[in-house]
C-alpha cells in the first residue's frame, strides 16, 4: 500500500548526518508495514527485532556497548548487519534500555540506519528514568491514511483526476458527484491500513466493520497495559463517549456523568498519550504561532480516525448516503472529524501534529470557527459544513476582529473563489467584514496545502 510517509522516509535515508529515526503513532496505523515497503523498494535488507518477543535483551540494552547488542540481534535474527541494511526495532516501549541506547547508534555506528517503532512509547517515557537521546534521534510522526491515499488504493483513476484539482477550474459534475461518493465512503471506512486494504480487496462494508471492531477491541484490551484496574472501565467508557462529542467544547461531565473532574481528566489524559484521542486547543488567532494565544480551558477532541467514530457510533453506508443531509445527526462531526484528521502541513512529519480553533463565548455572542491553521505568517480560519451550504455567521466576526484576508470553507458543493462583503453587528454598530473565502468539496482536503501555497504566492 501506498504511504506518502515514503517520501520523508527517503530524505531521512538519504541524508549524509543520518541518526536513528523513531516512528511515533497510534497502534495499528501502519508504522510496522511502512519500514517493510521502505526496505522492498529501497532494496534494503531488513532486519526486524519485535522487541515484545524479546525481553531478555534489556542487559544487553542497558550495556550501551552497541558492537555486543549488535551481535546479540544477529544471533537472534541469524543475520548479518552489513552492506544496505535497515535494522529495525519494532515494539521498543517493552525494553525501555533500547530507547537510551539509540544515541549509540548514531555515534559508534552511523553507518547502519536504524529505525525504532512503539505504538505506547509516550507511557514508557513518563514511567522510566533515563536520558533520552536528544540530538541524536529524529521523529517521523504517522498518522491513518489519508483520503488521497485511501483513494490510491481504491480508485487510482479518481486519485490521478483529483491531483490537478484547482479551487478556479471546478471539475464537471459527473467528476465531482464520483469524488463526493469516494468522500463519503472514506468517511465510513477510514483509514487505518488494515480496514482499507480489506475494502480493497472485498468493497464490503461488512467485512470492514468487522475489521474495525477488532481494531476497536485492540484498543480497549490495550487499556490493561497502561491503566489500573480502577480506571478500565473510565477508559472504555470515555472511548466510546468520545465520538458523540466530536465538534462540541470539552466539558468532563459529558465523558464521566459520575465522576470528578480530576479523575476524567486523568483518563483522558491516558488516551491522549495513547495518541488514539487528539486535542483541538482553543487559540485567539491574533498571530503566529498559534499555540502562543492558547487557552488551556477550551478545547475540543477528535478521535483519531473517521471509519472507527462510524463503527462506534454503529453508522452504516446506508446511513451516510441515503438519507437527507439535514436529518443525518452524525454527519456533521463526521465531517469536522475528516477535515481534523487531515489538517497537517508538516509534509516532513517531523512534528507532532497540533489542532486549533477559535471560540469567543459570552451572553448572547458565541462565536467558533471550525479551526485555526498556519503557514509562515498566514493565518487561515476554515469552517467545515457537512452539507451544500450553510452560515458563516461566526467567521464573518472573526475575519473583521482579526483584519485577515483569506477563509476556507469545506463543504459538498464544487470549488469557488468569492469575495466576502457582508455587514455585521458589534455591540450596536454595523461594520463590513470583507475577504476572500475558498470555498473547496470535501473531498479537496488533501490538496488544501497547495492551495495554501498559492494564498502564500499572492494567485488567488
Amino acid at each position: 500500500m501506498h504511504r506518502k510517509s515514503l517520501a520523508p522516509l527517503l530524505a531521512w535515508h538519504n541524508k549524509s548526518n543520518r541518526k536513528p529515526l523513531v516512528l511515533r503513532g497510534a497502534r495499528q496505523v501502519g508504522k510496522s508495514t511502512l519500514v517493510r515497503l521502505f526496505a522492498q523498494q529501497q532494496k534494503l535488507h531488513l532486519i526486524e527485532l519485535n522487541l515484545e518477543l524479546h525481553r531478555e535483551l534489556s542487559s544487553t540494552f542497558k550495556s550501551l556497548d552497541v558492537e555486543k547488542i549488535i551481535l546479540s540481534i544477529e544471533s537472534i535474527t541469524s543475520t548479518r548487519i552489513k552492506g544496505p541494511s535497515l535494522l529495525f526495532l519494532d515494539e521498543i516501549q517493552a525494553v525501555p534500555s533500547a530507547i537510551a541506547a539509540l544515541r549509540y547508534f548514531y555515534e559508534l555506528r552511523p553507518d547502519i540506519a536504524v529505525i525504532a517503532a512503539g505504538s505506547l512509547l509516550e507511557f514508557t517515557l513518563s514511567k522510566h528514568n533515563f536520558s533520552m537521546p536528544v540530538g541524536r534521534i529524529e521523529y517521523l510522526y504517522l498518522e491513518p491514511m489519508s483520503f488521497e491515499e485511501f483513494l490510491t488504493e481504491i480508485d487510482p483513476i479518481q486519485k490521478d483526476i483529483l491531483s490537478e484539482f484547482s479551487p478556479d477550474s471546478p471539475f464537471e459534475k459527473p467528476v465531482h458527484e464520483k469524488l463526493l461518493q469516494r468522500q463519503r465512503e472514506y468517511m465510513l471506512i477510514g483509514g487505518m491500513p488494515e480496514a482499507v486494504k480489506i475494502y480493497s480487496e472485498t468493497k464490503s462494508f461488512d467485512e470492514v466493520s468487522s475489521v474495525q471492531n477488532s481494531i476497536a477491541n485492540t484498543y480497549i484490551d490495550d487499556f490493561a497495559k497502561y491503566a489500573k484496574e480502577a480506571e478500565l472501565i473510565n477508559l472504555q467508557t470515555i472511548f466510546r463517549t468520545i465520538p458523540r462529542t466530536i465538534g462540541n467544547k470539552l466539558k468532563y461531565v459529558n465523558l464521566l456523568p459520575d465522576e470528578k473532574s480530576a479523575t476524567t481528566r486523568k483518563a483522558l489524559d491516558l488516551l491522549l498519550k495513547a495518541q488514539v484521542v487528539r486535542r483541538i486547543q482553543c487559540a485567539d488567532g491574533s498571530g503566529v504561532p498559534l499555540a502562543v494565544g492558547v487557552s488551556n480551558k477550551v478545547q475540543k477532541l477528535l478521535f483519531l480516525d473517521c471509519g472507527l467514530v462510524a463503527r462506534l457510533l454503529q453508522t452504516d453506508y446506508i446511513d451516510l448516503s441515503n438519507s437527507n443531509e439535514r436529518s443525518l445527526i452524525n454527519e456533521g462531526p463526521f465531517a469536522e472529524q475528516f477535515i481534523g484528521q487531515h489538517l497537517n502541513l508538516d509534509a516532513s512529519q517531523q512534528t507532532a501534529p497540533e489542532k486549533f480553533y477559535w471560540a469567543r463565548e459570552g451572553k448572547g455572542t458565541n462565536a467558533e470557527v471550525d479551526f485555526l491553521i498556519s503557514k509562515g505568517n498566514l493565518i487561515l480560519p476554515i469552517e467545515v459544513k457537512a452539507g451544500r451550504s450553510g452560515s458563516l455567521k461566526s467567521l464573518h466576526h472573526f475575519m473583521y476582529l482579526k483584519s485577515l484576508k483569506y477563509a476556507i470553507r469545506f463543504d459538498m458543493q464544487p470549488p469557488s473563489i468569492q469575495r466576502i462583503s457582508t455587514s455585521i453587528s458589534l455591540g450596536r454598530e454595523q461594520v463590513k467584514s470583507e475577504y476572500t473565502l475558498i470555498s473547496l468539496p470535501l473531498y479537496a482536503i488533501d490538496q488544501l496545502p497547495k492551495v495554501v501555497d498559492q494564498l502564500r504566492a499572492g494567485n488567488y
